[in-house]
């Protein structure tokens, strides 16, 4: 509900400020007195695109701010959505800067027009006779039927399960898609995956098997080396052990004649212990020592094996050829496993297909039994307006296909005159009868649905006085369910609200303002004499619209 508005420095509006209540609220004013100002300044607000010219003042920024109290809308979701903080009192401001920047807010928070239009769409209707195109649209249409019909958690479920429908599809196209694309790699990846696995890859296996071939290689090598090394430690003339032990000998006699040789004997002594190992060491490694032309032979060809595979995938280690045989392994595996899963997939989408009809059918049910209901409602509502004859033919055919509502397309059509052939609305209604035919609609969703605040400009041009009062009588009984503005030139409409304002302009200092003004019960009173009569004032005149607000 839009509970207040300020407007600085637009068009002719230098600054307004009003506040507003719920039911039907009515604007009247002479033909220019600014009524599209009004309705130009809510535009911006509901995220019309800014225009320079409207500054009223060049040099000075334009601000527009309403106030709406969204507390009975169910508007949580979208403000999350739109990662906005969500206020019961929610204030929208846009500002036009002078240089031609537009800014918008939302709780002031800054916000895009997309969004900007996202939650006007759910706060303010402006409907005026040259804005029914939404009577056309399939979506408006089902909307109608749909809040008759009472289905909005049928099609809550019925659109989650058709999300997951859509999901479901999107991962069975990639499966069939990367089993193609496998299905060509694959020989070429089992192939190499056989030569890593044959390969029985270890990790530090390199390192070992270049320490084995450089041992294998040189065998005589180390042969050679260790005898020489023996015969050097324990030759029975020159050897080194045969050194130490005489040194030895020599110490111990010099440790018993005094201690201070005693520390040299310890440390020739624990020599040659040391050296003993070291022959010993040396004896078992020739003993050891075994040239295995073999085994020299296999270690070399694992060598060689490992070396073409680490060139052949452009690695350095045996630990990234592990890395890449377990990648193919689950490539390999994954292709071969593709048949399998596919199934799987397409056992899930039949099973959420079952789910969707059952749901589309019960939609379909639901609609076909609010559709006579609606036709009463619009016949009868048309009648009082104006329109005895307008019939309407309203039917479904159940499609083939999942729709993001359900599985039904809508034959919603109209004949304005007896014996007429029924045509879609847009061929077989005028203006005005398109007009009245959105009020009535209005008027029957108003019962079922919360609607937003609804402006109605002018749908009234060219009726009758007669009409014009159901029409009024239409619009405040949809005000007792919502907050309805009326802005008429009709003082049969203009009586029946419950609160009514008056658009005027004032030349002050040869400059011209766009005012708006709530009136009291008198000024009513000459506001609908001046409607009826002219400006000027007739006793009889007076005493009709006394009369009309009675």
């Amino acid at each position: 509900m839009l509970t207040g508005l300020t407007i600085k420095n637009y068009a002719l509006i230098d600054q307004l400020q009003v506040s507003f209540n719920d039911g039907f609220t009515i604007i009247t004013g002479e033909t220019g007195a600014g009524k599209s100002i009004l309705l130009g300044g809510l535009s911006l607000i509901l995220g019309k695109r800014a225009d320079l010219s409207s500054l009223r003042n060049p040099e000075n920024k334009c601000i527009i701010e309403a106030t709406f109290d969204i507390s009975k809308y169910k508007l949580k979701g979208l403000f999350k959505e739109q990662d906005l903080d969500y206020e019961t009192q929610t204030i929208i401001r846009r500002e036009i800067l002078p240089s031609g920047k537009s800014r918008a807010f939302v709780n002031d928070s800054p916000v895009n027009l997309s969004s900007l239009q996202s939650l006007g769409a759910q706060l303010i209707d402006i409907h005026s006779q040259h804005e029914t195109m939404q009577l056309v649209d399939d979506a408006f249409q089902f909307q109608v039927i749909d809040a008759l019909a009472k289905t909005e958690r049928d099609l809550e479920t019925y659109t989650l399960h058709l999300k997951s429908h859509k999901t479901l599809n999107k991962e069975l196209k990639q499966l069939q898609q990367f089993q193609a694309e496998a299905l060509k790699e694959h020989d070429y990846n089992a192939f190499l995956l056989n030569e890593l696995v044959e390969a029985n890859l270890k990790e530090g296996e390199l390192q070992e098997l270049e320490e084995d071939f450089e041992l294998l290689n040189n065998v005589e090598l180390i042969q050679l080396k260790l005898e020489e090394a023996n015969a050097l430690l324990s030759e029975e003339q020159a050897g080194v052990l045969t050194s130490l032990r005489d040194l030895k000998a020599a110490l111990q006699k010099l440790a018993t004649i005094s201690t201070t040789y005693q520390d040299l004997l310890d440390r020739v002594t624990s020599s040659l212990i040391d050296l003993d190992d070291v022959l010993v060491d040396i004896e078992r490694f020739e003993g050891n020592l075994d040239a295995d032309p073999n085994r020299l032979e296999i270690v070399n060809a694992k060598l060689a094996t490992l070396n073409n595979l680490t060139q052949k995938h452009l690695v350095k280690t045996v630990e990234e050829l592990i890395i890449i045989r377990d990648d193919l392994s689950k490539k390999v595996a994954a292709t071969e496993n593709a048949d399998q899963d596919i199934l799987d997939k397409e056992q899930e989408i039949k099973a959420v297909e079952k789910l969707l009809n059952t749901e589309a059918k019960q939609i379909t049910e639901k609609r076909n039994k609010a559709i006579p209901d609606l036709k009463k409602q619009l016949e009868a509502i048309l009648s009082q307006l104006g329109m005895p004859n307008a019939q309407f033919n309203i039917s479904l055919e159940v499609s083939d296909t999942f729709l993001y509502n359900g599985k039904d397309t809508l034959s919603f059509l109209f004949s304005a005159n007896k014996g007429g052939q029924f045509n879609v609305l847009k061929k077989a209604a005028s203006g005005g009868e398109l007009s009245r035919i959105m009020l009535a609609i209005k008027s029957i969703l108003s019962k079922y649905v919360k609607l937003p605040t609804i402006m109605f400009d002018e749908i009234d041009t060219g009726v009758s006085g007669e009409i014009s009062n159901k029409m009024a009588d239409i619009m405040a009984l949809m005000s007792t369910k919502m907050q309805v503005f009326s802005i008429t030139h009709l003082p049969q409409i203009a009586a029946k609200g419950n609160t009514h304002y008056k658009v005027y302009k004032k030349d002050v200092n040869e400059v011209t303002t766009t005012n708006l003004v709530k009136l009291n019960y008198d000024e009513r009173v000459v506001e609908l004499a001046q409607m009826l009569g002219g400006t000027q004032l007739s006793d009889s005149a007076i005493a009709h619209a006394k009369q009309l607000l009675n």
